[in-house]
């Protein structure tokens, strides 16, 4: 080959250059959707794997190529997915749901400025804890509130207000582990006090708290045991004895209630979770509980009861680092509103939606959807109804089922066919036990949206 020939196929494979390729309409809207930044990063690597070869020229090759590079850029890493596990408060799915009225609120909020350390009466900072203090106080009955940005925050602030230095008794039975390693023996050594344990695992009398009482006692503490329960020869101390003793020795009875709760939910037909109010009423001095769980919030760590202690807690440094933004106190604040009509939190709150949902409509629910799944299955797998019990989660009730209906999906390749359910455009994520791979629909509220791409599950699955 000549000279001049070699050039000519040389300048021939030559990639464009950067700016011109940067130029092509038919990049222009990923242009527009990923910025111009990452697409000129894009195209970089475009150039330089396809050097050498006729491709490196073709527009529409090398935008098909820099979207697939970029598509894990420019789509967000949360996705909204179907969560059909069978466990509502599920801690990996991101727990509560929130109400429409907390998520306007939420996104008021960030649309602008907002009274958030503003008092308009007066002209002067404000304190953010008064967005919310005036209803937990009202629907707890504690003298005062604040709120940090989880409940594990919340006891690491109340230990460390109130027991930095000093002891702080708790039974055996109550050291709990709870998801993600969260241990209350270590939050007490982070919070800086002495951990002393009394009684056994499953027998704590009130003689055991009283016999461990001593100068450098700061506190006593109750912790409800939220992802375990001790049953057949077990004992542990109510408040109602728990709270003279404390009083006579003049210390205050903390108790961390986990998930919490602000009603009664034997109103819809499930077991007696402890209600803050209920340990307000007992006379225990602090209550911490989440946000995010039973109380059907936004994540937060909710610290009630007297005021001095409260305060307390409040004026502690870590306060600061722990508090919550506008955004979260927003969606709280319209979250604990709607516990104003109790008779409606069913209607209006996602959570106790889903709790209260009776077992006959979620089984119409599996009806209408048994052909549409059944057909977008084929001949892969067969589909049945079948009865199941699911859980609250987030350790609230943990022995205690819930008795719903499930779509149960048997196949030989039943791994790769859940895969093809979570890449979906909505991923549908349900559970596999005994190799049967179950949908439990008590928490499916978008029948329309689950149906309408059950159509794409042969495209994914092949």
């Amino acid at each position: 080959m000549s000279r001049a020939d070699q050039a000519e196929r040389e300048a021939v494979l030559r990639p464009p250059s950067i700016d011109r390729m940067a130029g092509w309409p038919s990049l222009q809207p990923l242009i527009d959707r990923a910025g111009r930044g990452l697409v000129i990063e894009a195209l970089r690597a475009w150039a330089a794997a396809k050097r050498g070869s006729a491709d490196v020229a073709d527009p529409v090759a090398c935008r098909r190529w820099c979207e697939a590079k970029l598509a894990p850029l420019v789509q967000p890493s949360q996705r909204p997915v179907f969560n059909l596990t069978g466990t509502v408060l599920h801690t990996n799915l991101g727990r509560a749901l929130l109400a429409e009225e907390a998520i306007q609120a939420a996104v008021d909020a960030m649309r602008s400025p907002t009274t958030l350390e503003y008092d308009l009466a007066n002209g002067r900072r404000g304190e953010r804890d008064h967005h919310v203090a005036p209803w937990l106080t009202r629907l707890t009955g504690a003298e005062a509130a604040t709120a940090v940005n989880n409940n594990a925050a919340a006891v690491l602030l109340v230990l460390s207000a109130l027991a930095a230095g000093k002891e702080v008794i708790v039974s055996r039975g109550e050291l709990i582990e709870i998801g993600g390693a969260f241990r209350i023996p270590d939050i007490m050594t982070r919070a800086g006090c002495r951990l002393v344990e009394v009684g056994t695992t499953n027998r704590t009398h009130l003689s055991d708290y009283a016999n461990a009482i001593g100068p450098e006692t700061a506190a006593i503490m109750k912790v409800h045991p939220s992802n375990y329960a001790v049953t057949g020869f077990a004992k542990s101390v109510p408040a109602s004895e728990l709270v003279p003793l404390a009083r006579a020795k003049g210390l205050p009875v903390i108790e961390d209630l986990g998930s919490g709760t602000l009603v009664d939910l034997e109103t819809w037909g499930l077991p007696h979770e402890p209600t803050a109010r209920e340990a307000i009423a007992a006379g225990i001095d602090l209550v911490t509980f989440s946000g995010d769980k039973l109380l059907g919030g936004p994540q937060a760590g909710l610290i009630v009861g007297r005021r001095a202690l409260v305060e307390r807690i409040a004026r502690n440094p870590m306060k600061r680092a722990m508090r919550l933004d506008k955004i979260r106190l927003a969606a709280l604040e319209a979250t604990l509103r709607l516990y104003a009509d109790p008779a409606r939190l069913a209607e209006r709150l996602p959570t106790v939606r889903a709790l209260a949902r009776p077992p006959f409509e979620i089984r119409a629910l599996a009806e209408r959807l048994l052909p549409a799944v059944g057909k977008a299955l084929g001949s892969r797998a067969s589909v049945t109804i079948e009865p199941v019990r699911g859980q609250i989660g987030s350790g609230a009730l943990p022995v205690d089922l819930l008795p719903s209906f499930a779509l149960a999906i048997y196949a030989d390749k039943l791994d790769r066919l859940a895969q093809s359910f979570r890449q979906l455009p909505i991923p549908v994520i349900g559970r596999i036990s005994d190799d049967v791979l179950y949908f439990d629909l008590r928490t499916l509220d978008d029948e329309p949206g689950f149906v309408d791409q059950l159509e794409r599950l042969d495209v994914v699955a092949d």
